[in-house]
């Protein structure tokens, strides 16, 4: 795109040297470029350089491109500007500083001179503890001295949503509510009560890890989907089913607003209506029942699920939002330990970094998926946020001998831990899971469910350990895996051992 710009000045400027006077050439070369940048870029173009740099590896970042280029993608991009503020050290709190309140009212007063505006709900939306704010943008002056100014610590067009929309994998990303199935061949069943182990959970010997521990007193934070409320067994009192404790809670959360305007507060309730949050819900946390539905990792611990997302692909403004404030409230929990996100996007966001960042400062273990291939995002490597040093990347292996990827899965030199999911030569053979509606199961898989059982694992080494610290748990899961104390450059420290890391 870069190229066929600088190609189309070039020929601009001989036509125009050819007819015109020595002394007027410059005036009119400065003129031809501003009216180049008076119009955005149009859609295709900007997908264009953001899939050129993707395809070559590179890591793609809104503070790279141009002016012209951010703003662009703002106009494209419902007028949203996300500014982050403040110094990269300055610490998120709910009670900023009068030095830092001055710095955020100086970036609003360019703002609102530049695009002839005061403050309201429907230009400027403020994040209530992260340093960030969004707010309309039209002018491109207005980026302009935005990026010449201190203070600010990134700009991005948080509302440009259009990448990857010729490709299949949109909304629908990660969703089904379709029961399946199940091969016999594919789970054991637990003694006395016949709850279903999927095949893979023996794997990584967490049926054994069960003698130590179930997870019992840790509170997992599940960002996500959200969960099904027609599904009993991860509802209410449903969330106790057979052998599971009394004293277990499951408690919902809704942060994903389903709007066209992105300064509207119509949340979209707790419930999950995609699937794919139900499925990793219960691949961490179900109860060891007695229907014979499947079980899941640590069937004691507590689960606290956010509907922060529509899918797992994180393209859209009020995803992000929502798992960025998903994030902050996790954090400021004390019963939750552990979060797990199988959802994630080709490029960092900054508000949900900012997040990250946040609620790893409060001593969360965070887990995150390395990345699930479809046409959309095949060959792109580990995503984001597993590519944060903040958060542990999984990502889903066969039961070969040798280590290989499974047939979606995504690897890197980011991998920190793998899990078997997959059969060797049988990309059908997949961890089964509670499915959508009561009394159905269907089979779940990629990263995500590789991430949700690591989850679980951490939860119940936590549980085993109840006053070590986050740092104390993970080096617990390191020293269990298969290729510890190396590490392969695609799957990180390899598969985890739940038995070894409970003892």
């Amino acid at each position: 795109m870069k190229t066929n710009t600088i190609k189309l000045l070039l020929v601009t400027l001989i036509l125009v040297s050819s007819c015109a006077k020595d002394t007027t050439s410059d005036f009119q070369e400065e003129t031809q470029q501003i009216t180049d940048q008076s119009k955005p870029l149009t859609i295709q173009e900007i997908n264009s350089e953001i899939e050129s740099q993707l395809n070559k590896g590179e890591a793609f970042d809104w503070k790279n491109e141009s002016d012209h280029f951010l703003w662009s993608a703002v106009m494209h991009g419902g007028n949203i500007l996300t500014i982050g503020y403040g110094a990269e050290n300055e610490n998120f709190s709910e009670q900023r500083s009068s030095a830092l309140e001055t710095k955020k009212d100086n970036l609003l007063k360019i703002v609102e001179t530049n695009e002839n505006y005061k403050r309201s709900n429907e230009t400027v939306v403020e994040h209530e503890i992260i340093n960030v704010i969004d707010v309309k943008v039209e002018n491109i002056e207005t980026i302009r001295q935005l990026r010449a100014t201190k203070n600010v610590r990134y700009l991005e067009a948080n509302g440009y949503n259009h990448f990857g929309t010729d490709y299949t994998m949109k909304s629908s990303s990660g969703c089904s509510k379709s029961g399946e199935s199940i091969n016999s061949s594919h789970y054991t069943t637990t003694n006395p009560n016949n709850a279903q182990i999927s095949w893979h959970f023996n794997k990584h010997n967490i049926p054994q890890a069960w003698n130590y521990s179930t997870g019992a007193g840790i509170g997992i934070g599940l960002i996500d989907t959200g969960v099904s409320q027609s599904q009993s067994l991860l509802n209410g009192n449903g969330f106790k089913d057979g052998y599971s404790s009394n004293s277990r809670y499951v408690q919902k959360y809704g942060t994903f607003i389903d709007s066209n305007w992105w300064w509207s507060s119509n949340y979209d309730g707790v419930h999950d209506k995609c699937g794919h949050g139900t499925a990793m819900a219960s691949t961490m946390a179900a109860p060891r029942n007695d229907n014979g539905m499947p079980v899941g990792v640590a069937y004691n611990a507590n689960l606290i699920a956010y509907r922060a997302t529509e899918d797992v692909l994180l393209n859209d403004y009020h995803e992000r939002k929502g798992v960025s404030n998903a994030l902050i409230a996790l954090g400021n929990r004390s019963d939750v330990k552990i979060i797990s996100m199988s959802i994630g996007y080709l490029w960092s966001i900054g508000n949900i970094k900012d997040a990250v960042k946040y609620a790893n400062s409060k001593g969360k273990l965070i887990f995150a998926a390395g990345g699930t291939s479809t046409s959309f995002t095949n060959g792109y490597g580990v995503i984001f946020p597993a590519t944060m040093s903040e958060t542990v990347a999984v990502t889903g292996v066969t039961d070969g001998s040798n280590y290989e990827r499974c047939d979606v899965c995504h690897t890197g030199s980011k991998i920190d831990f793998t899990i078997i999911m997959e059969g060797y030569n049988n990309t059908s053979k997949h961890p089964p899971v509670l499915g959508f509606y009561n009394n159905q199961r269907s089979y779940t898989g990629g990263s995500s469910v590789a991430t949700a059982t690591t989850a679980g694992i951490a939860a119940l080494v936590w549980a085993k350990h109840p006053t070590w610290n986050k740092d104390q748990v993970l080096t617990k899961l390191k020293q269990s895996a298969d290729l510890y104390p190396s590490k392969s450059s695609s799957f990180g420290y390899g598969n985890i051992d739940a038995l070894q890391a409970v003892q």
